[in-house]
């Protein structure tokens, strides 16, 4: 319809022999049966960089344009070079010939101001547009622009996009869309950290509230997507041009710069390049006047300075975000509250050594190999498959339609459903392509999948795993927007994800109580909080998530499967999981082998790197042998040679003279646990002479320290505030020297402590000991000064006190404990005091005292976990095993009262004054039964428990009413609650 339109036009005019202007006609564009058509215009210049641009082209041939646009500007672009179309054959073309002036199409109105004079806006509404030659809208206008003999007549190479039928056509609100983007990022090139590097930049963009278009033109194989494409760097504010080498090997690239620099709203942003490298292709004898152009629009345009190399890419992206945030004049949307909250819980380690080889075979996995990805990755597209789509546009707000094995877009916004997690990432190549990319050989020898997003480090207890990837995690943190750090043991596994929540700023909040609306169940809103931290996650942002110590691969609540957490795709994503496992779902596993003998020497060595004899290497070896080569425990020898002053040689005999002692079964230890003391013997003796040191320096007893070890094997897996940690351990009361019958053979080692500065006076420096003789390290955490105890030295600290130990810590923690702060840890103590499934309690508590820790520590702790983590299985299940315990004490009551009103009058006289039941107390149990029993019955309303909920609330409400009366402000509160139970049951 478009080719009678454009020929009645034509008919109308005078043939004459043209000036400046020649249309031919083809039948590239006709329908069958159409006798004449319209080819856009062609130029006689020669067109630079032929070559080049042919390959790129996915018409081969230079400068196309889609075979649907029909309409060609004719007005001059100094800059901008002609598209051609390759037509097909004929064989009797028509040429047709016009008169000068040239002429340009138009319709309704004036163009934009901020577009050049041969650009085109699409209409705003399909509907407007008309195929019809009599419509009045359409009509011509003859426009007789500057002469300028100098200057080649060149027309814009962004033609007015015809929209394309075939494929479905453009709604309004896919224009307005359209129309609504701020900034096109435009990219060549087929390495995948480019790819990814862009779509970061986009997420942050839009994360700022900025509306972005990204796109490598040269991968689009349909007219559709190179219409999109024109019609948004034609509407844009600003256009950003990620350049790398490969850019002016491609001619929509250059004509991105160029156009953009002509209307002085280019932003260059040079990734794994630099504007020497960019000039220095200006001695090149074969570049054209193409690229010369290019390159000077985007020296002009790099006055702010946008580098990106592997060492900053975050801080590249953010850096280009404030610019076009502050240009465009937008606030930023992302939450201040997160910069409180640390990456890594750890500092770097300064002495970490070796693992050179492991570190580089994970840079492989995630990022490929370097410099040989753009050839390895240069590979043809093949049409219809996934790669001709935009990234812009088949995002959270449009379908993408599966048809033949391509992926086309659906412009209809509004009318399609969530997508799927596992699709988020558009595919970059064809699927033939990827089939031919998938493995490639690592420099170990072994084919490790590009794709690879997760990697597993498996190995035994102590041999480093951590280390090695907090290692990794310092050195490539700039590649990734954040890195999640998050403890992977089974209890405190599925806090530990939903706690994500706090550093990516989501709402993971259970439902709020509603009197209208349909009220969701308990696993429908854990669920979506899961799926609300997946989606965050695994999505074109880029974070690195660290699961270190996973100990298996079922959930430990509700045994949910590990790929309920991880899906296949991780988007921009990766994930490295420490465990002792030998097999994580299908991930990819690295077994981690010991150090080598010249690393291990160097750890031993300590951090003051002190030589010594050959003798004294000697022992050293020993050490070695004696250890396994575990990395923990050559750090630990290392710490003690550094901070006590002594000789291998020394340290060795008195290490050895210690005793061995039997382990000592604990509920709270597993088999694997106690199987690797006895395994390890001599670990376990260099711990025991760290456990000594605590207990005597400078010649007096320092209790302090060895307590807090004591107590801090009893806390969670997670870094403890040292006053915490030293509340706990003054309620651990002072034992006696176990080691008097070896301390004889200490005095030498002992002697030579004296002066070493190790002698701590408060907790702080106490903990700090702990720190300097490798039992602990120092975490990141604020406020105040915290550390994180060693698993292996937690697995040690049960053997040496299992009984007191664990009552201290939970004393300390029901004085100092904060649920937000200290979440890991009230936990912890709830497994002691109330055991959990099949695991016995381990602390019994008084009376007194467990009313106290209730309150305190156990309802704010399962409120908080069900309201602001949509914890409510758990939550809900502690608050019962809570009002279990509170009935116990309520028997223990009753049978005490019995026992003392059936015993004999003799009895009675010689009963003891703590053997009578305290009211007291007993009026506090009952009353807090009874607040534990409201609780319940508010959490169950909201998950439409309602049942369950009224049997509980009238339970409360005959406590209340006995014990308080029925007028009293809690007795009326619990009626209330019971009366919005009793109506939302009547309405469903």
């Amino acid at each position: 319809m478009a080719e009678e339109t454009s020929l009645s036009a034509n008919a109308q005019l005078p043939q004459q022999t043209p000036s400046g202007l020649t249309i031919r006609t083809s039948t590239s564009c006709c329908k069958p049966g159409k006798d004449t058509t319209l080819t856009p215009m062609t130029s006689d210049l020669p067109s630079p960089n032929l070559k080049s641009s042919i390959e790129s082209s996915p018409y081969n041939s230079p400068l196309v344009s889609p075979p649907s646009s029909a309409f060609v500007s004719a007005l001059q672009s100094p800059y901008i070079s002609p598209r051609a179309i390759t037509p097909k054959a004929q064989e009797n073309p028509t040429p047709v010939s016009h008169p000068s002036p040239p002429v340009s199409v138009s319709y309704r109105g004036s163009q934009s101001d901020d577009i050049p004079s041969s650009s085109y806006t699409p209409p705003s509404d399909q509907y407007e547009y008309s195929d019809d030659p009599a419509d009045p809208k359409l009509k011509f206008m003859t426009c007789v622009p500057v002469p300028d003999p100098a200057a080649p007549r060149v027309s814009f190479s962004f033609q007015v996009p015809r929209i394309s039928f075939a494929k479905g056509s453009v709604s309004p609100a896919s224009n307005a869309k359209l129309r609504s983007c701020d900034v096109f990022i435009g990219f060549h090139g087929q390495n995948p950290n480019l790819v990814r590097f862009c779509k970061w930049l986009k997420s942050e963009l839009e994360l700022q509230g900025i509306a972005c278009f990204v796109a490598d033109r040269a991968k689009y194989s349909d007219s559709q997507s190179h219409e999109i494409a024109d019609r948004v760097i034609c509407s844009v504010t600003y256009g950003v041009v990620v350049v790398t080498n490969s850019s002016f090997l491609n001619h929509l690239s250059l004509e991105e710069i160029r156009f953009f620099a002509q209307k002085k709203n280019l932003i260059p942003l040079f990734f794994d390049t630099g504007p020497n490298d960019i000039m220095g292709l200006l001695n090149c004898s074969s570049i054209d006047k193409e690229c010369k152009e290019a390159i000077d629009g985007l020296m002009k345009s790099h006055e702010l300075k946008l580098e990106a190399n592997e060492c900053n890419w975050r801080s590249c992206v953010a850096k280009a975000a404030g610019i076009l945030r502050a240009k465009l004049g937008r606030k930023s949307v992302a939450q201040s509250d997160l910069e409180g909250f640390e990456e890594l819980p750890f500092a770097r380690n300064r002495c970490f050594v070796g693992r050179e080889k492991e570190i580089m075979e994970i840079e492989t996995a995630f990022f490929g190999c370097g410099d040989s990805l753009e050839q390895d990755y240069a590979m043809p597209i093949i049409k219809g498959e996934a790669s001709g789509q935009s990234e812009g546009l088949a995002d959270e707000e449009s379908d993408t339609v599966s048809s033949r094995g391509g992926r086309f877009i659906n412009l209809e916004l509004g009318k399609c459903k969530e997508p799927n997690l596992e699709a988020w990432v558009e595919p970059i190549l064809g699927r033939n392509s990827l089939k031919k990319l998938k493995y490639k050989k690592s420099r170990s020898g072994n084919y490790k999948s590009l794709a690879s997003n997760v990697m597993c480090i498996n190995g035994v207890p102590g041999t480093g795993k951590t280390e090695l990837a907090l290692e990794f995690a310092h050195r490539y943190s700039q590649r990734y927007k954040m890195v999640l750090w998050v403890g992977g043991e089974a209890r405190y596994f599925r806090q530990n994800i939903l706690n994500l929540s706090l550093n990516l700023g989501l709402d993971v909040s259970a439902d709020a109580e509603k009197e209208r609306g349909r009220i969701r169940s308990f696993d429908e809103q854990e669920f979506e909080a899961f799926k609300r931290v997946k989606r965050e996650l695994f999505r074109d942002m880029p974070y690195l998530l660290i699961i270190d110590n996973l100990e298996t691969e079922k959930e430990w609540w509700e045994g949910k499967d590990l790929h309920d957490m991880i899906p296949r795709n991780t988007g921009g994503s990766h994930v490295i999981i420490t465990t002792r496992l030998s097999k994580v779902m299908n991930f990819d596993i690295m077994l981690l082998p010991p150090l080598s003998l010249p690393d291990a020497m160097v750890l031993m060595r300590g951090k003051r790197k002190k030589d010594y004899p050959a003798e004294e290497l000697e022992f050293l070896q020993k050490f070695d042998q004696k250890l396994g080569r575990l990395s923990f425990g050559l750090w630990v020898v290392g710490s003690l040679l550094s901070e006590l002053g002594i000789s291998p040689s020394a340290l060795f005999e008195a290490v050895n003279q210690v005793p061995i002692e039997e382990c000592s079964t604990s509920p709270y230890m597993n088999i694997d646990e106690e199987q690797y003391c006895k395994n390890n013997p001599f670990l376990m003796k260099v711990l025991s002479f760290c456990f000594v040191i605590l207990q005597q320096i400078n010649g007096r007893r320092n209790f302090l320290a060895s307590r807090m070890l004591l107590v801090g094997a009893w806390f969670g897996p997670a870094p403890i505030s040292v006053n915490l940690l030293g509340a706990a351990a003054k309620n651990l009361p002072v034992a006696g020297n176990r080691f008097r019958r070896w301390k004889k053979c200490l005095s030498v080692t002992f002697g030579c402590c004296v002066g070493c500065g190790l002698a701590p006076q408060s907790e702080e420096e106490s903990a700090f000991l702990l720190v300097k003789l490798g039992l602990a390290r120092r975490a990141k955490k604020q406020p105040g000064c915290w550390i994180h105890f060693h698993p292996i030295t937690q697995v040690f600290a049960k053997i040496k006190e299992g009984l007191l130990a664990p009552k201290a810590a939970v004393q300390g923690i029901r004085k100092f404990g904060n649920p937000s702060m200290n979440a890991d840890h009230l936990w912890a103590s709830a497994f002691l005091v109330f055991g959990f499934k099949s695991e016995p309690p381990l602390v019994q508590l008084k009376a007194i005292d467990m009313v106290l820790y209730i309150r305190k520590i156990a309802l704010p702790l399962a409120v908080r976990s069900f309201t602001t983590f949509s914890r409510c299985t758990s939550a809900l299940e502690l608050l019962k095993v809570c009002t279990n315990v509170l009935e116990e004490v309520e028997k223990s009551f009753v049978s005490q009262i019995q026992d003392w009103c059936h015993g004999s009058l003799c009895w009675k006289k010689k009963g003891h004054g703590n053997q009578r039941v305290d009211e007291y107390v007993w009026q506090d149990v009952t009353l807090l039964k009874a607040t534990l029993l409201e609780t319940r019955a508010k959490l169950l309303l909201r998950g439409g428990h309602f049942d369950s909920g009224e049997e509980l609330c009238r339970t409360c409400i005959s406590i209340r009413t006995v014990m308080l009366g029925h007028n009293h402000a809690q007795t009326l509160a619990a009626q209330e609650t019971l009366a919005k139970l009793v109506r939302m049951r009547s309405k469903i």
